[in-house]
């Protein structure tokens, strides 16, 4: 099997990894890719936001299927454009990523499906989100309706910076606001394969969303994860199956936009039991980085499954007992505009450190080989250990052997879950 996968970023480059070492698949194609991908696909300089290049491009190679791997190709079609091809596509049509393109129709969605989620408002004036604002209370729960790279939330108990992202938001061409309650409790991610029909959970992992240790700082699109969870509830993801995702997947297809793809569920387990707070149509990153650090069972096999509606009665996935870290290693000024273009020193130091290994997003070769910044996330450093606590260990200390100028990370990935300070309210 021959797999082209689209997208540039650390997500990306942990779908080729793990791609690669599928049996079945004999090559990998990364579309545009990265100076990491390089090193185990073949990279070709396309235009991830352009359905006819991509299809064009999977035609040449004659791939046997697509894995999308960002939002904004999705929903610019580029999946629709792959299947008109006649080419098994992992990713869902552009009607069906509305499910995170738009914050208002997943709401919908969810209502429609009994899924148990937050209350909020759709709002389209300044005076709109002012009265949803003190409706809620504080903490101030404010979305931008459409994508906005993982930075478009703001979570605040300062009412001016409420109104302030809300008014950022309204003032974009078509621009409108989610203003939700605010939710209790530990936050998890969950993906579940699915083929428009059945559906398949991978295991929970949980990120770090701020940029500063302590959760301190704005958003970001995610500076680490890590994955098993051993604070959550057994049986968490086939309950989310029951009560979400199972759900969901039904409604998208009575409506006649069935789901194919990763349906990402991040939630909150509150007080009140389980609580969504938002849908994305694809991996998550950096969550991608931990999850498939811990997957045995082949990814190429799956994904196909799930593209061609075969899902039912796939093999029960097998999992690395070990536990998964991964580590974000900033440029200067993320983010906000992040400084580009410095080298990138130790990459092969981090070697050294048993089970770590660099996944590249903000990555580009400069022009005497060297590898250069060029992004606002430029690398997750992923380790596995035997614990949490040696997992977190490994990565840390391959991340201390990583030079860039002017870098930044968090310091506290993964800490109070090695500490059993994370808990779930009874």
């Amino acid at each position: 099997m021959k797999v082209l996968v689209v997208g540039t970023g650390a997500r990306e480059h942990a779908l080729v990894t793990a791609l690669a070492a599928d049996p079945d698949v004999d090559a990998v194609i990364a579309a545009p890719g990265n100076p990491g991908m390089a090193l185990r696909a073949h990279c070709e300089p396309v235009d991830p936001l352009d359905p006819d290049a991509v299809s064009g491009l999977a035609r040449r190679h004659g791939v046997d299927l697509v894995v999308i791997g960002p939002e904004a190709p999705l929903v610019a079609g580029v999946a629709d454009a792959v299947r008109a091809a006649g080419i098994a596509c992992y990713g869902p049509s552009a009607q069906a990523a509305r499910l995170e393109g738009s914050k208002a129709f997943a709401k919908e969605v969810m209502a429609t499906a009994e899924v148990p989620t937050g209350m909020g408002r759709l709002c389209t004036t300044l005076d709109e989100v002012r009265d949803a604002l003190a409706a809620f209370g504080a903490p101030f729960v404010v979305k931008d309706d459409g994508l906005a790279a993982g930075k478009g939330v703001v979570v605040t108990d300062d009412l001016t910076e409420a109104l302030d992202h809300a008014e950022r938001c309204l003032a974009k061409p078509g621009g409108r606001i989610v203003v939700e309650e605010f939710l209790d409790g530990p936050e998890v991610s969950l993906f579940v394969v699915c083929d428009g029909t059945d559906v398949v959970p991978l295991t929970p992992a949980q990120d770090f969303k701020r940029v500063g240790d302590g959760d301190t700082g704005p958003n970001t699109g995610g500076m680490g994860a890590y994955s098993p969870l051993p604070w959550a509830p057994d049986h968490l993801a086939d309950d989310l199956v029951a009560r979400v995702a199972q759900p969901v997947v039904t409604e998208m297809a009575r409506r006649g936009t069935p789901f194919v793809g990763t349906l990402f569920i991040g939630l909150a387990l509150t007080s009140r039991g389980p609580r969504v707070i938002e849908f994305n149509a694809r991996f998550g990153d950096p969550e991608t980085q931990v999850v498939l650090a811990r997957l045995l069972s082949p990814l190429g096999h799956l994904l196909y499954a799930a593209a061609t509606g075969a899902l039912q009665g796939h093999p029960r996935l097998r999992w690395r007992e070990e536990s998964a870290v991964t580590v974000v290693v900033a440029a200067e000024d993320y983010p906000g505009t992040p400084r580009t273009g410095d080298p990138i020193e130790g990459l092969a130091d981090v070697e050294e450190v048993p089970t770590a290994y660099v996944l590249h997003a903000g990555t580009a070769n400069g022009p005497d080989g060297t590898v250069l910044s060029s992004g606002g996330r430029v690398l997750s450093v992923v380790a596995l250990g035997a614990d949490l606590a040696e997992a977190r260990g490994r990565a840390y200390d391959a991340v201390g052997r990583i030079r860039l100028d002017g870098s930044h990370h968090r310091s506290d990935i993964a800490a109070r879950a090695v500490r059993g300070e994370v808990e779930v309210p009874s």
